[in-house]
């Protein structure tokens, strides 16, 4: 990773969430970044010949470069992952239809088992950085394989190539085939801490890496796993947990069915100290009010993986994504990786509003009165700031207030990039120019990636 070592300055439309439904586009801005990387002003508004006697009173001795925004150019906050299993990225798409459990034994955990070779770890996760920076993802929640030594090693070349990143050792000891499950609770529990251990010896402070504890799902994990788990994270108190939840309804009855003494996952995982401020659930797709209420009053963050949720589990699964958000529930996007076909969060934007629609149209015929359809406005929301508030970042990234890292994506839909977007034309709107990347754009859009003010793709 290349350190800025200077200051720097843009200037062109700059756009970022400020709340869930506000949308800031902001023309003519000027945004100014230390040689740190860390936000010093963003002040819309200052015409080109106004630069350089406003940041002469930020640097009267030596002025930092500025990179000037064409017509078509737009700098957003880099994207927010908050779900992704880095082991699937050779096996996307494969498998679509089958039912969640069948799709583990059949397609996943065979896969997934391969990382046991440390070379081929080594190998796959130098793809799954690089393409999730080119795709404009500055931050990352990891699932790692089983392996120790492959999950220190993701964790090494999140923090050589300059991605901010949760990684964590999946922990698995039971329910998967013999060839891909943890020995017994005690050795899961202590190749967790070895990792732990290591990811704070690469990066003592957590400026890019940070571990998360990662019990699959209660399938996978037996009560003593469980407990071990709520353990760490009890002397772990900033440390993230993340977890599959209501992922489906084969799901949430084989769950159930091996904790018979609860009758919903969310007191489950509260019973174990693993459901808190710092959780991050995947999928919520199947919830009932009390367990919607729970993750509301335990302040839980909610991984919403739409392309997933529509391809792999046993149906059409549509996350009542507006009832979270009317609760003030954080709630992110994720990409999921193998249990869609997609790692694109742009994909994930376009889904996750065609999934609210179609919940929509769903509630209504069941005469619901309230929407369910989220808005173009809550979707970037998610994809950023939101996605920063549920992976526990949103003090230092997910939008660009003065203070916060500069983790940023340059945004070009001009024809000479060469993408498949929808033309630009003269009399388009920031808003239009910004729709037309999110619903018809790729990375080739994406000309530059920043990390905490340094280039770490483009450029």
């Amino acid at each position: 990773m290349a350190a800025p070592n200077t200051a720097q300055a843009f200037h062109g439309t700059i756009v970022h969430s400020t709340t869930p439904t506000d949308l800031a586009i902001l023309e003519q801005a000027l945004l100014v970044i230390d040689a740190a990387g860390i936000i010093l002003l963003l002040q819309p508004n200052t015409p080109a010949e106004q630069i350089s006697r406003v940041l002469s009173s930020l640097f009267p001795t030596s002025l930092p470069p500025v990179t000037s925004l064409a017509r078509g150019q737009l700098l957003i906050p880099g994207f927010v992952d908050t779900h992704h299993h880095a082991p699937q990225w050779l096996h996307r798409g494969q498998g679509q239809g089958l039912h969640i459990l069948e799709w583990l034994d059949q397609v996943a955990f065979p896969n997934e088992a391969r990382f046991e070779d440390a070379s081929h770890a080594r190998r796959v996760y130098g793809s799954v950085v690089a393409g999730m920076l080119r795709q404009g993802v500055t931050t990352a929640s990891y699932y790692g394989s089983k392996h120790g030594e492959a999950t220190k090693i993701l964790a090494d070349i999140c923090l050589q190539r300059g991605q901010r990143a949760l990684v964590g050792k999946c922990n698995m000891s039971r329910n998967a085939p013999d060839y891909y499950r943890d020995a017994d609770e005690d050795e899961s529990l202590r190749v967790t801490l070895d990792c732990i251990d290591h990811i704070a010896k690469i990066d003592p402070h957590g400026r890019l890496v940070r571990h998360v504890l990662t019990p699959r799902f209660a399938i996978c994990c037996d009560p003593k796993l469980l407990a071990g788990l709520g353990d760490i994270a009890a002397r772990h108190p900033e440390m993230p947990i993340q977890t599959h939840f209501n992922e489906s309804e084969q799901e949430k009855n084989a769950t159930l069915t091996l904790f018979p003494d609860f009758t919903n996952e969310a007191d489950l995982y509260h019973h174990y100290g693993l459901l808190n401020n710092r959780s991050i659930l995947a999928h919520c797709t199947i919830m009932t009010d009390y367990e919607t209420q729970r993750l509301a009053d335990l302040k839980c963050g909610v991984a919403h993986c739409p392309t997933a949720n529509m391809t792999i589990g046993g149906g059409f699964m549509a996350a009542p994504i507006k009832d979270f958000l009317r609760r003030g529930i954080k709630v992110g996007l994720g990409t999921d990786s193998g249990g869609g076909y997609s790692s694109s969060m742009l994909n994930a934007m376009q889904h996750s509003l065609v999934a609210s629609f179609a919940r929509d149209y769903l509630d209504t015929k069941d005469g619901v009165d309230e929407t369910a359809a989220v808005s173009f406005e809550e979707v970037f929301h998610m994809a950023t700031l939101g996605g920063a508030q549920v992976v526990g970042l949103d003090k230092e990234v997910g939008n660009f207030e003065i203070g916060k890292q500069f983790d940023a994506l340059v945004v070009d839909i001009r024809a000479e990039r060469g993408g498949v977007n929808a033309p630009l034309e003269t009399d388009d709107s920031w808003r239009t120019v910004l729709e037309k990347f999110v619903m018809t754009g790729d990375d080739r859009n994406i000309t530059r990636v920043f990390v905490r003010g340094a280039t770490v793709h483009g450029g």
